[in-house]
């Protein structure tokens, strides 16, 4: 498909916040997500959504993983949020920090404070996430 095939598929979009639209139905269980309504209006071109820390940091939680994305970059909206990438180190993410996690790099969440809230876009609007030996 052309390039501007993909731009006629895209739709003008709105969300305005509603705290009802928070859905703990996402990829992390210690968190709740609210969709932008950015892969229905792309179609599946890409997603984007909010998401809050809702539970308090467990080691649990700490887990590596990667995601077979194209693109995938996140903003700290509110708060603060700690992860480990590959090759890059440990990162402490404060309220306007952002970052490109480049596709297949793996990454370890290591914690959050009680009220991080991230913006995460990321482009196919689906996608696998693998957990690493």
């Amino acid at each position: 498909m052309d390039d501007n095939a993909v731009l006629k598929r895209q739709r003008f979009t709105v969300s305005h916040l509603n705290e009802a639209d928070f859905k703990g139905d996402g990829l992390r269980p210690y968190s709740v997500y609210r969709d932008l309504g950015i892969a229905l209006a792309t179609q599946g071109l890409a997603t984007a959504h909010v998401i809050r820390m809702v539970a308090p940091f467990s080691e649990r939680f700490r887990e590596r993983h990667h995601h077979d994305v194209q693109f995938q970059l996140v903003y700290v909206l509110k708060g603060w949020f700690r992860n480990e990438f590959e090759g890059e180190g440990e990162h402490v993410m404060r309220a306007g920090s952002c970052w490109v996690q480049p596709p297949g790099i793996r990454h370890t969440v290591l914690g959050w404070s009680d009220d991080c809230e991230l913006l995460e876009i990321i482009l196919p609007a689906e996608f696998a996430t693998t957990v690493d030996p």
